[in-house]
């Protein structure tokens, strides 16, 4: 049989277990996964005709895992007054670069716009320019209008929708009785409800308090965590689970960052709610609050912010478990020069990090490599329980024949020390900078092509698809 492109010598992960073997790939899709596949292919066939050999990337000495899917990438998004720095270029080159071959990023309505026109315009953001694959959220910002259009969105390829429990300045807050209507919507349709959990009125009265010219002096970016204590997020997540039992709707929580969150979530679970999910962050996992003590501390605001070190280890645990199903990054690129517009004000910072390039090789060091997490748990959370919640199960997620041929080849010896100015992102800082992290992937295919190559991005600007999803799988 003839191939286009034979990984081989390597051990190949998926999330149920691992095995030398060779991975062919004809067509943008795997063919084969089996030992000897490079020796096969390097036979002369029986009548002596010799086909064009197939392009062969060594891998011997390293894992063979499924390309990491990030559910939760904001890319040129307008906020705070500016735009997030990362576009689809260099975005999808960082997401390569760390191993990431299928992002999702989050379509958001105008005010007065409809989920269509979001739609469009995100495809128009991410044409010509994406250089792995994508996929979109669509953002329920006006539930009156856009409660009529979920069903459209579903035929569409697009069967999972986000509110925002907080962001009433914007325009973007579901209050209670929408977001239950909403779940509402999801179990009829099949559809999943994605929900950013903070408790909206709580929130704006602890920022009050403390929105002075003397504390601001006092403290400045350290109010960014003293006004956001654990209960916001707990309160709204134990408020969000309320209304997923009652309806019976599927809930993914996002960027989850509190021990508490994560309990709430994994007793729903034990009480047999299977149809309640939640992700974390790598920020949340490695990083926390003690970063605002820094004189640029400031870059490091996000929304949830950074909490504690116990925190942390119950976010592990959730991983380790499996309360916690996925790690994506809400990943949010901002500049210093725009991180900077805060000017001593911590309610005007851009809130949002950098973090698709790193993802892989911060669980990779810190989950695996520290045995929080088994080798074939980092496969799952970050490549194949992604795709298959997000309705990419069928074809991405996994080195099997059939599927998409998106592999990550990692060197589980090879360290890289972070350093923002190495990178592909357009940022000029990293949260993470200094670091040194195995797991950066030595190669990096997107269906089939070569988009890093000793560590270096090699790709084509705008070879990355658009990918219709079906609904997502059940758990």
């Amino acid at each position: 049989m003839r191939y286009d492109l034979i990984v081989h010598g390597g051990t190949v992960v998926n999330a149920e277990g691992s095995r030398k073997a060779d991975v062919a790939i004809r067509g943008g899709k795997i063919v084969a996964v089996a030992p000897g596949l490079r020796r096969e292919a390097l036979r002369p066939a029986s009548n002596g005709a010799s086909p064009p050999p197939p392009q062969f990337v060594d891998a011997a000495g390293c894992y063979v895992i499924p390309g990491g899917v990030d559910v939760h990438v904001h890319l040129d998004l307008p906020f705070c007054g500016t735009f997030s720095s990362d576009d689809y270029d260099s975005g999808t080159r960082a997401a390569a670069r760390g191993g990431v071959t299928t992002v999702i990023d989050f379509a958001t309505p105008t005010a007065g716009g409809s989920l269509e026109q979001a739609v469009e315009t995100w495809l128009a953001k991410a044409e010509g320019l994406a250089c792995v694959d994508y996929a979109f959220h669509v953002c329920l910002t006006d539930w009156p209008r856009h409660r009529h259009e979920l069903r459209r969105m579903v035929k569409q390829g697009i069967p999972t929708f986000k509110q925002f429990m907080i962001y009433e300045k914007q325009g973007w807050r579901a209050r209670d009785g929408e977001m239950f209507s909403a779940l509402e919507a999801c179990h009829d349709l099949g559809a999943m409800l994605l929900v950013h959990a903070e408790s909206a009125d709580v929130l704006t009265e602890l920022i009050a308090r403390r929105h002075n010219p003397v504390d601001m002096l006092k403290y400045g970016a350290r109010l960014h965590a003293m006004t956001r204590p654990n209960f916001v997020e707990a309160e709204a997540i134990q408020r969000a689970v309320t209304w997923a039992k009652a309806t019976g709707g599927r809930l993914y929580i996002v960027h989850m960052s509190t021990a508490e969150g994560a309990e709430i979530v994994a007793q729903a679970r034990r009480q047999g709610s299977d149809h309640i999910l939640a992700e974390t962050c790598p920020q949340y996992l490695v990083l926390d609050d003690s970063v605002f003590n820094r004189r640029d501390g400031h870059l490091f605001a996000c929304c949830p912010q950074v909490k504690k070190p116990a925190d942390q280890e119950r976010l592990w645990r959730g991983l380790r478990q499996g309360t916690v199903a996925v790690v994506s990054t809400d990943t949010c690129t901002f500049t210093i020069a725009q991180k900077a517009m805060w000017k001593g004000d911590w309610t005007r910072i851009p809130m949002g990090l950098p973090g698709v390039e790193t993802m892989l090789p911060i669980i990779f060091t810190h989950g695996v490599l520290r045995k929080r997490l088994s080798l074939t748990q980092f496969v799952d959370r970050c490549c194949t329980s992604p795709a298959r919640l997000m309705g990419l199960g069928h074809r991405k997620g996994r080195v099997q024949p059939g599927f998409d041929a998106d592999l990550a080849i990692i060197d589980p010896d090879h360290r890289i020390r972070v350093d923002h100015r190495k990178m592909e992102t357009n940022a000029d800082w990293s949260p993470y900078q200094g670091m040194v992290l195995a797991g950066f992937p030595r190669t990096t295919i997107c269906r089939g092509q070569v988009v890093v190559d000793h560590y270096k991005f090699c790709g084509t600007r705008g070879q990355g698809c658009f990918l219709r999803r079906e609904l997502p799988a059940a758990v």
